[in-house]
């Protein structure tokens, strides 16, 4: 087992108690020497010595978790990779400050990513202002949907306060599961006087919802399903109920613009939605009791595939913990329309994701649930479920949407879950090989690499070939 050394993280958490070496010594029941030790990593934080901080201070055990020191350091390697630098820095130093000043990390990668946002908007205003004289498409800078991304990302897309709300709202409406839809109308008519109509042709088939607050009416179109159904009401719900809670955690959520706190303001809505519809403590143990069966759930609660795959990346409470997943949901072109993560698991920004990845499988193989044990670079292997997933608004020539949602864990939950069943999860054999996206990507022989990896110098050599597009060093 991997040996935690977490010297800075402690001292940090005896700083913001303000507490002497002493104090914390008294109060974990250790002697001030042994916390001497581990506070100059001279010696590993321990489980009891964990088990200790928890139940004297109520710190998560997740702050001292590994997983963030994985996250951070694939977020570093992949900013630190980039030549304007100008300085190589070691992946020993990269881990280093990972691992013992993760408040550090964060902050110098929120800073080269406000910088890079400035670089990319001055270039675009150069292309407005005719002053490209190299006629190169600048990059586009971060927009308010990234940041909104960005913000769930770091929560772990774990909201505590609105989830309990949530399911407190979903136990006084009786938390009838896969039956919410009848109990969110009877509460949107009795506590708000609403009543719900539907959207006509005149007011256009492509909303889902339109709230009349002048007429007190909401109205839903009449081609949504009963799980979407319930799900438009209970974002309108949100935003009745819990208008103050959504204001403060979107004030919170250092966003640049206006625009991105609006739009963090309808992500946290929806994410209340589902936590309404698919009330925590119930989904949980239901994921538990059926090995976290993705069908099985979407029938006991009435939804579709890609919603339970939503929740279950969610199920990240203190003290009743579920899988930790990583979901995504991606198209044809690789473009990665929704990616939450409860663990460590990094795909780059630049250079498009893994084609080895199964997730773009699962386009050509329909109605199919397809698995795969995927290793990454620094030896991380995950259990991967991926299925195409489709919508439309109706009716003859109407356009489809197509996507393809994956769905992830560490290999260590793996057994959990159904999909584990039949795959020999530590056979070498029966691993892929993957990598974060072809700039970043270490693997030097892989025939699928698109691009050749930006942290290393390019092997140009017109007397040799390899199956490897590029040879780099």
């Amino acid at each position: 087992m991997k040996k935690a050394f977490m010297g800075v993280r402690i001292k940090r958490l005896r700083e913001e108690r303000r507490l002497t070496q002493q104090a914390l010594a008294n109060a974990l029941g250790i002697s001030l020497s042994y916390l001497n030790q581990i506070e100059n990593n001279q010696r590993p934080l321990t489980v009891p010595v964990l088990l200790k901080l928890n139940a004297a201070f109520g710190t998560d055990v997740q702050v001292f978790s590994d997983n963030d020191e994985a996250r951070l350091l694939a977020e570093l390697r992949e900013t630190l990779s980039d030549p304007a630098f100008g300085e190589a820095i070691s992946l020993a130093e990269m881990r280093e400050l990972a691992g013992n000043m993760p408040a550090l990390a964060r902050a110098f990668l929120s800073q080269s990513r406000r910088l890079k946002q400035a670089a990319d908007e001055i270039a675009a205003y150069a292309v407005r202002l005719g002053e490209d004289r190299q006629g190169a498409s600048p990059a586009l800078p971060s927009t308010p949907f990234e940041e909104v991304r960005d913000f769930f990302y770091a929560n772990h897309n774990y909201i505590d306060d609105l989830d309990r709300q949530a399911e407190a709202a979903a136990r006084e409406m009786g938390m009838p599961p896969g039956r919410m839809a009848p109990a969110i109308a009877d509460r949107l008519e009795a506590r708000h006087g609403l009543r719900l109509a539907e959207l006509r042709e005149e007011d256009g088939y492509g909303m889902q919802r339109r709230f009349d607050a002048q007429s007190r009416t909401l109205h839903l179109s009449p081609r949504l399903g009963p799980g979407q159904r319930a799900f438009q009401m209970a974002t309108q719900l949100a935003f009745l109920e819990q208008r103050n809670l959504i204001d403060t955690l979107a004030a919170g959520g250092s966003f640049s613009t206006d625009e991105a706190r609006s739009l963090a303001r309808i992500g946290l809505a929806s994410y209340f939605a589902g936590a309404l519809i698919l009330p925590y403590t119930p989904f949980l143990q239901s994921a538990e009791r059926l090995r976290y069966d993705i069908d099985l759930l979407g029938s006991e609660f009435g939804t579709g595939f890609e919603t339970v795959c939503h929740r279950l990346s969610t199920l990240q409470r203190s003290g009743a913990r579920g899988v930790p997943f990583f979901f995504v949901r991606v198209d044809r072109a690789g473009n990665i329309s929704k990616r939450q993560s409860a663990t460590d698991f990094h795909f780059s920004r630049v250079g498009g994701t893994c084609p080895l990845w199964n997730v773009y499988d699962a386009f050509s193989n329909p109605g199919k649930t397809l698995t795969q044990v995927a290793e990454m670079p620094d030896g991380r292997a995950y259990l991967w479920i991926a299925r195409r997933v489709e919508s439309s608004r109706g009716g003859y020539g109407a356009p489809t949407k197509t996507f393809a949602i994956g769905l992830g864990c560490d290999l260590l939950h793996a057994e959990r879950l159904v999909y584990s069943e039949g795959i020999a999860l530590n056979a070498p054999s029966s691993r892929t090989l993957i990598g974060a996206g072809c700039k970043v990507c270490e693997r030097s022989a892989c025939a699928q690499r698109a691009f050749p990896p930006l942290a290393k110098k390019l092997v140009i050599d017109d007397e040799r070939s390899s199956f490897a597009p590029y040879s780099a060093t």
